[in-house]
Parts: C-alpha cells; sequence; structure tokens
C-alpha cells in the first residue's frame, strides 16, 4: 500500500502554522498555491488534537493523521495504555492481532513487548497511515494486513491476545450500541474468537447494558468500566476459556487525562456480591452528602458502594448517600450539607432567601434541571450546590450543600 505523499512545501506549511486557527488558515488557501490545503488543514487539525489525547503521537516527530472522523472514534493514549496493562506479561512471548485497527492508537501500546503483532483494517487508506506510522512509534516489525476482520479471524493461527472494537456506526453514520448492530458481530463470532485465542479484549459502547453483554458473551473474566477525567469512555471485556460471565469482576477506573499511566483500580465486585451487599436507607439526610462517579454509576455499583464506604443511600432509586462523619475515600464527589427542606411554599421561601444562584442537579426527581432552574428562578453557577431528590419515605426535598475543600482521596475511581 502506497502512503499518500505530502509535498515538501505543504509538510513546511504544516511545520510554520501547527498552532494555527485551521478555519483562518483555509480562507487564506489562495495565498499558497503550492500548498495543499486540504491535506495541511487535516493534519494541522489532528495534530492539534493530538496534544491532549495522543501526546506520544504528538511528540514523535513525522507521525502523520487521519481523517477528523478517525481522530475522532480512535481511543485516547490513557485508555490505550489502560488496555496494554491488561494484558499478562506471559502472554507477550507470544502474538498479538488488532482485528480492528483503525488509526492505530490501542495497537500500537498493546503491541509493544510482543514477539509478533498484526494490525488489521479493511480501509486501505488507514492501512498506508500505519504502514507509514508504525516504525517511527517503536514497532518496525509490525503486520499490516488490509482485509475484513472476520475473514482474517477465520485463517489465521491461534493468537496470545485478540482485541477487537467493533465499528459501532450504520451504514447512515448513525451510533449504534447494541453488539448484534456493530460491524463484526462479536456475538456471532464469539466460539471462533475463543478458537483463535488464549485471550480476547472487547471494547464496546459504554452505553451498553453490561447485563445484556454479559448475557451475549458467556466466557467473561472481567468487565472494566473506563472514564477519563471522569466522563465514562469505554467498556471492556476480558474472555478467557473456561470463565463464567456469571461470575464476572467488574472493574471501574477512572483515568486522569493525558497519558499517565498510573489510575486507581481499587472499586471491583462482581454481580453476586451487588446482590447481597447491605445497603441501609437513611431515614434522614447526614451532615454529608455523596454522588459516586460515573463508572460506579455505570457498572450498577449502588449496593456495594454504600457497604465498602460505610454510607447510607437516601432512597432505593435516588442515587445520593449521606453519613454523618466525613467519608473522604467515597469515589465521586463529596458534599458538606448545609441546609435542607421540601418543595412547600415556605420552605422553597426560606431557601431562596439566603440562595440566589446554585450548580442544580436532580436525582430521582420528577422535575427536569431547567424546568425546575425556571421555577425557582435559580441563577447558575457560585459555590452552592442544589439537589432536588427523592428521600426515604417518598417525600420530595432539596438538600444545599457545599463541595468539600479539604483534599479528598478516591476520587481517581
Amino acid at each position: 500500500m502506497a502512503k499518500k505523499e505530502i509535498s515538501p512545501e505543504t509538510e513546511a506549511f504544516i511545520r510554520e502554522h501547527a498552532e494555527d486557527n485551521v478555519q483562518t488558515l483555509a480562507l487564506r488557501a489562495a495565498r499558497f498555491p503550492k500548498v495543499n490545503m486540504a491535506t495541511a488543514i487535516v493534519q494541522i487539525a489532528a495534530r492539534q488534537t493530538a496534544r491532549a489525547k495522543l501526546p506520544t503521537w504528538w511528540k514523535t516527530t513525522g507521525v502523520r493523521y487521519p481523517s477528523h472522523l478517525a481522530m475522532e472514534q480512535c481511543s485516547s493514549e490513557a485508555t490505550a495504555r489502560y488496555k496494554a496493562a491488561l494484558i499478562p506479561e506471559e502472554l507477550k512471548n507470544g502474538s498479538l492481532t488488532d482485528l480492528s485497527g483503525g488509526f492505530g492508537v490501542d495497537f500500537t501500546c498493546m503491541a509493544q513487548g510482543f514477539s509478533e503483532a498484526t494490525y488489521v483494517e479493511r480501509q486501505e487508506e488507514l492501512c498506508a497511515l500505519a504502514e507509514y506510522n508504525l516504525p517511527l512509534l517503536g514497532l518496525p516489525d509490525a503486520q499490516v494486513v488490509n482485509t475484513d476482520a472476520a475473514k482474517h479471524l477465520e485463517g489465521m493461527s491461534r493468537q496470545s491476545v485478540v482485541f477487537i472494537d467493533p465499528a459501532r456506526r450504520d451504514l447512515k453514520g448513525r451510533k449504534t450500541v447494541l453488539i448484534g448492530d456493530c460491524d463484526p458481530d462479536v456475538g456471532r463470532l464469539h466460539d471462533l474468537l475463543m478458537e483463535k485465542a488464549e485471550m480476547v479484549i472487547v471494547k464496546l459502547s459504554p452505553m451498553l447494558d453490561i447485563s445484556l453483554a454479559l448475557e451475549q458473551l458467556p466466557f467473561v473474566s472481567e468487565v472494566h468500566v473506563v472514564a477519563v477525567g471522569g466522563e465514562c469512555k469505554e467498556l471492556l471485556l476480558v474472555m478467557k476459556a473456561g470463565a463464567c460471565s456469571v461470575d464476572a469482576r467488574i472493574i471501574c477506573s477512572n483515568l486522569p487525562t493525558g497519558a499517565a499511566s498510573a489510575w486507581h483500580t481499587s472499586f471491583n465486585f462482581t454481580r453476586k456480591e451487588e446482590e447481597e451487599a447491605a445497603c441501609p436507607i437513611a431515614a434522614q439526610v447526614k451532615n454529608y452528602l455523596y454522588e459516586p462517579n460515573s463508572v460506579l454509576m455505570k457498572a450498577g455499583a449502588f449496593r456495594m458502594v454504600a457497604a465498602r464506604y460505610g454510607v447510607e443511600k437516601l432512597h432505593p432509586n435516588s442515587h445520593l448517600y449521606t453519613s454523618d462523619q466525613w467519608v473522604k475515600e467515597f469515589p465521586g464527589r463529596q458534599f458538606r450539607v448545609l441546609a435542607q427542606g421540601g418543595f412547600g411554599k415556605r420552605e422553597v421561601r426560606e431557601l431562596l432567601d439566603s440562595v440566589k444562584k446554585a450548580n442544580l442537579t436532580v436525582r430521582n426527581f420528577p422535575n427536569s434541571v431547567a424546568d425546575l432552574r425556571k421555577k425557582l428562578k435559580l441563577a447558575e453557577g457560585g459555590e452552592d450546590y442544589l439537589f432536588a431528590t427523592t428521600l426515604s419515605e417518598g417525600e420530595k426535598a432539596w438538600i444545599l450543600c457545599r463541595k468539600v475543600t479539604e483534599p479528598v482521596g478516591g476520587e481517581n475511581v
């Protein structure tokens, strides 16, 4: 596959205008007749994205980038390094195949240290980029194969590790979530994947219901719910022969932004542990209020978080927790309760007499944030946080609080 050549004039333009606004550059295209402006803009915009998302790529001289859509869809370096850390060292004596190469971010991080590594991608342009970039990124011996994932899987020899990230867009470009709607359908390929690899890592949409995924894929040993900077980004399933999805351990990880190699993964549990965990319901709101991080919410650790940190839930369906004493290790937002009340006219008036601006959140409450803000005539922002929720006996309540100001541990979960 021949890579698309970039002229010396265009290369020089890309270097000279690396930090410039690409929209402004596009308007000035006529002033640079020897520059392929379309190519230059793609490279400049992608490199600006890479600075935060893919710092190693950004620092590596000569790396070329794909289209905006491919840059948008590729993994961040932080999540790619996380995947690489899932692979036991003993398997690296063997071979790795990435059946959905894309821009090659996951492949580049996961393939380091393997005796053999194969990148598979059906888009010829991305394969050409991989052939050009991989030697620059420390993988001069990686094999690049331009073919369909399912076709390659059928003919390949048994691998130590197979990674697959099915395309989650339909023919019209709309996002899909369900396993059967992705391409390829991992559910249909499940038996063949298990036959062809000692370990299979599947990347799925963070919107997918975990229980549904475990029903469709029976040999899951671990589920990793991965967030970056508090935002859920990926759902990873680790599959091994002999594992039972019913007993899969669910691991919640919140990575720092950038390419930091350290993260906190101390919160993990099984669905059985969640079902059996003691989860007391608070009779009243206490001194501190807690809201779990997004990874715990996605993982469904609603009872486990109460049992593990000794806090009480406000209501079975209100995923807010409370305690008399501050639990600084709690994995999520932590607040000091200032006041609370109901939504009777007098109680609301007393609230509004002292609060004119607040960050408003609704949890298990019939009104939306927009509707409630309009009703209360509250400005947005400030140091105060106002939660509208439902308490243990079904009563609707507001809770006024402020974030705990002392440095808090456990926020990396």
